[in-house]
């Protein structure tokens, strides 16, 4: 659980570190972009610290999220604004669907992960709900676009429990 959330949370820096490498701060959304990577940092600092302490593996796999996290952020800016956020309400979609999984997996059984988890999926959910403010679901071929990136997401998550 901890390995994938860490391997999702860096996947989201990745995300946001390709869409300012091609919005910089000449978009209207570049502000929400950088307070919501600041806030995925968070996220990321916190799991890398549950995999320090508790001694998980993580995923072999971050090399692979590193290059397909930038790109993808890197390929929906470059297509619209609207394209980058349809990337964040696609992704926060589908983690407030993976943080709701793993709480009710967790149950009583870790109650400080579970409170932790709490907060990051309000905030995961904050920036689906940012993102669709500003006009994800104007992005072309919006639903296409969503239901690849979720699609993609649910293969990410299942490679990083394994990998």
């Amino acid at each position: 659980m901890i390995r994938v959330d860490q391997a999702g949370e860096y996947g989201a820096i990745r995300i946001y570190a390709g869409q300012m490498a091609v919005l910089r701060n000449k978009s209207a959304v570049s502000h929400e972009i950088a307070r919501m990577a600041s806030q995925e940092q968070r996220h990321l600092d916190y799991f890398d610290r549950l995999i320090a302490e508790r001694g998980v593996r993580p995923t072999a796999l971050q090399p692979i999220w590193n290059v397909a996290g930038f790109a993808l952020g890197a390929a929906t800016a470059l297509i619209s604004e609207e394209a980058a956020m349809a990337c964040t309400d696609a992704v926060e979609t589908e983690i407030d669907r993976h943080y709701g999984q793993q709480l009710d997996e967790l149950g009583e059984s870790d109650p400080e992960l579970s409170a932790d988890i709490t907060s990051f999926r309000a905030e995961e959910v904050e920036h689906r709900d940012t993102a669709r403010a500003h006009g994800s679901a104007n992005a072309p071929a919006y639903p296409l676009l969503t239901a690849a990136i979720r699609a993609g997401c649910r293969v990410a998550i299942g490679l990083s429990k394994r990998i």
